[in-house]
């Protein structure tokens, strides 16, 4: 069997490219979260700058060995926009544990999100603790009330999931792909689904 070398050469390519875009990419968003007061822990690693809105008076805190991938090299998965971090009032809080992962994930408070730690955000996944418009047709230019969403520890989101308003995932739980979190999930179980559902629990 023949040895690829062109194979070689690009993947090793691809690898160099990332490690310099990373080195870069870091040290320009910390000087971004820096500017917009928001804080953050040792060993930040971004591909790609993320889009960053911290209302007046609100919070944004994020832990130690953190990563954020905006880049769609990044993540081959296929990430088709940039993370984008915000929180809307003020007095609204965005926190975030050590270890967490985020790609192409939209993370947007106007009450209270808070992420544990080692927590795995799949491309294009969505949080957010608001409907951003209201149901009924008389109030769809209404801000309606906002419920704080918490997701524990070890906690995997799948491609494209999304999280809603008042929603707690339990800890080591993993959210299927392109599923629609509207209600609490507990801990220790598989959930997938629109609306997402417990299809398992994890042998003990």
């Amino acid at each position: 069997m023949k040895k690829d070398i062109r194979g070689n050469i690009f993947l090793k390519f691809r690898y160099l490219r990332l490690k310099i875009f990373k080195h870069s990419s870091s040290f320009f968003t910390k000087i971004s979260f820096i500017l917009r007061g928001v804080k953050y822990g040792k060993n930040l690693k971004c591909y790609s700058i993320p889009i960053t809105v911290r209302s007046f008076e609100s919070v944004m805190e994020i832990g130690n060995n953190c990563s954020f991938r905006s880049d769609q090299a990044s993540n081959l998965v296929g990430i088709n926009r940039k993370c984008i971090i915000n929180t809307i009032y003020r007095n609204s809080e965005i926190i975030i544990g050590d270890n967490c992962g985020f790609s192409g994930t939209v993370i947007s408070a106007a009450k209270s999100i808070r992420i544990g730690k080692d927590v795995l955000c799949g491309a294009n996944t969505t949080i957010t603790d608001f409907d951003w418009h209201g149901v009924e047709p008389e109030e769809r230019r209404t801000s309606p009330e906002p419920k704080e969403v918490v997701i524990e520890d070890n906690v995997w989101l799948g491609l494209n999931s999304i999280v809603l308003k008042g929603v707690t995932i339990g800890k080591n739980s993993v959210i299927g792909a392109n599923s629609v979190v509207t209600k609490d999930i507990p801990a220790n179980v598989v959930a997938g689904g629109n609306p997402c559902k417990v299809i398992r629990n994890f042998s003990s």
